[in-house]
């Protein structure tokens, strides 16, 4: 749930950015970093576990409002992608307001986004979460993979894999060139301010 800060009038959100390994969580990050600087209180930090890492910043989202006279900021999170890091990735979690899926386009990554989906679940229900009561956007990343000539998946196939039931808002992006980035982050910001209203209020 949210943090209140009543000294600061402030309402802290944290969205998480999950997915399988390699799949652009990092590259989406350091998109919204560069092109939102002005809007970034702190640097960005990255904790490095072996061979993945975390990275997590403040962000001040606009024209947003309040929530009960307090303002709001937003704390955007990676999780590592990779299977052994499951302890980092959980206790990222811990607290999660909102969450975008980063889903890789490739043909060979079928099978890891279907498997990561399932163990953002699995993490979730830890805290007595479920994946269809958390605000949540589905970002099918590397769409850009076509035009070189790799193998990529259909939308609708990664529709029918990933989204047939949680029937979450989900955008076709390329991390690498800020596709869809921005619109991700926004609608994700949207959806999980509009809850924490109808919580809070």
């Amino acid at each position: 749930m949210a943090l209140i800060n009543p000294k600061k009038k402030e309402v802290q959100v944290k969205i998480v950015y999950y997915g399988p390994g390699r799949g652009g969580k990092t590259t989406n990050l350091e998109y919204i970093n560069k092109k939102f600087k002005k809007r970034i209180q702190n640097e960005m930090v990255t904790v490095k576990t072996y061979g993945d890492r975390t990275l997590f910043f403040d962000f001040l989202p606009f024209d947003i409002g309040e929530i009960k006279g307090h303002s709001i900021k937003v704390q955007l999170y990676t999780v590592p992608g990779q299977v052994k890091y499951n302890a980092t990735r959980r206790l990222v979690l811990r607290g999660v307001d909102g969450l975008v899926f980063v889903a890789d386009s490739m043909d060979l990554r079928r099978e890891m986004n279907i498997r990561s989906l399932q163990n953002l679940k699995e993490n979730l229900e830890t805290f007595n979460k479920s994946i269809f009561n958390i605000p949540l956007v589905l970002q099918y990343n590397k769409r850009d993979l076509e035009e070189e000539g790799i193998p990529i998946l259909p939308l609708n196939t990664l529709e029918k894999d990933l989204n047939s039931r949680l029937k979450a808002p989900s955008f076709p992006a390329s991390a690498v060139k800020g596709e869809n980035v921005a619109a991700t982050m926004k609608k994700i910001i949207a959806l999980t301010v509009g809850s924490l209203r109808k919580k809070l209020e």
